[in-house]
């Protein structure tokens, strides 16, 4: 099985990735984790990109589309994988369909976690983590049993850098000028599932199996 997930930040999808991966025995792909394996295996690629990174720029497209291509004819890919973070727009998405048709390969489903801007902005706003042993909470939705303490060591949680309204909407903002338009492309495409990504994990996942064992 070949799949694309999208979603904006904070819909869940490193989560239901993984649970994806694990149940259908497929690899993750995570466009973060391919550049970092790259740069520490100091391969030609990697290289590359660190120049960029280094400098505090985007990696340009070519590059990007060359390293992901690159990940995608590994062994580990045969059986099927899940693109997480790519593509990110639709210049990428047309090179990846080029690619995948050059390889004889097609993709069974791009699938959209779909949430609510206000619905992550609340998500993510509230959400608070242990300083010492990292366990999450959320002042709604899973508060600790004393405010602002950590129920299994009693350490001080803390809301992260990222965390703050202006960062999040910031980041949904950008999602909504650069990726947001691939939804538009992948239904034109007839290729687009979606799923509603405001339940819990469990439903949430239980939703996504449904609709990529249809």
């Amino acid at each position: 099985m070949r799949i694309i997930l999208l979603g904006a930040p904070g819909a869940g999808k490193g989560t239901q990735a993984k649970l994806i991966c694990e149940k259908y025995n497929i690899t993750h792909l995570s466009t973060g984790d391919i550049f970092r394996m790259n740069i520490k295996n100091k391969t030609t690629l990697g290289v590359q990109a660190k120049e960029y990174i280094d400098k505090g720029q985007l990696v340009p497209d070519a590059l990007t589309i060359q390293v992901v291509e690159d990940r995608l004819i590994k062994e580990d890919c045969k059986n099927g994988f899940l693109l997480d973070g790519f593509p990110r727009t639709v210049f990428q998405a047309e090179e990846l369909n080029k690619f995948l048709q050059s390889t004889n390969n097609t993709l069974d489903v791009v699938l959209l976690i779909d949430v609510p801007n206000e619905f992550i902005l609340e998500r993510n706003v509230g959400r608070r983590i242990c300083s010492s042993c990292g366990r999450s909470y959320h002042i709604k939705f899973n508060p600790p049993e004393k405010l602002g303490i950590c129920d299994f060591c009693g350490d001080k949680l803390i809301q992260r850098n990222d965390d703050n309204e202006e960062t999040v909407k910031e980041r949904l903002t950008v999602y909504k000028n650069h990726t947001h338009p691939l939804i538009d492309y992948y239904w034109t495409n007839h290729c687009l599932s979606t799923v509603d990504g405001r339940d819990d994990i469990l439903t949430v996942s239980k939703n996504i199996f449904s609709a990529l064992d249809t």
